[in-house]
């Protein structure tokens, strides 16, 4: 009985943004929050943040170019690509999500939720300027003020 210690060479390398690991399943969700349209600023930074310690913020972001389709590449970009959408998808209220399912890369996915939600709102914007005008300590303990006011500053 012999055993190989040689190293797969089709193995991707954990510091790939291509790497799956074992807890990187299709069932994930990248945020406790389901988004539905509501505070999509918010989500969406969660979203950002996840994307980034899982390495695949590039497959929103489009940094990370899908390769052409004889590419060795293609294969694991193609993969992790659908892994990232069903990430998505999963973090998405169920309207939302089958508003988006047929689109087929997860940067088209992110690029139509940021035209669909991210559209400013002058009145509201207006609205949250002021509010920091609004707001005392009243008797409130200074950390819980300077939380408030930092929370409408953010």
């Amino acid at each position: 009985m012999s055993t190989s210690n040689s190293i797969d060479p089709n193995a991707i390398s954990v510091s790939s943004p291509y790497y799956l690991g074992s807890f990187d399943t299709l069932s994930s969700i990248l945020v406790s929050n389901l988004f539905n349209s509501v505070g999509f600023n918010a989500g969406k930074r969660a979203m950002t943040i996840a994307l980034s310690a899982k390495h695949k913020l590039g497959f929103v972001d489009g940094t990370i170019v899908q390769p052409d389709t004889s590419s060795p590449n293609y294969s694991s970009w193609y993969r992790t690509n659908s892994m990232v959408i069903s990430w998505l998808l999963n973090s998405l209220h169920k309207n939302i999500a089958d508003s988006v399912l047929f689109l087929p890369t997860a940067t088209q996915i992110w690029n139509e939720l940021n035209q669909r939600y991210e559209q400013s709102n002058g009145a509201l914007i207006y609205q949250i300027q002021q509010k920091p005008y609004s707001i005392s300590q009243g008797s409130d303990e200074f950390s819980t003020y300077y939380t408030k006011f930092m929370k409408i500053w953010d």
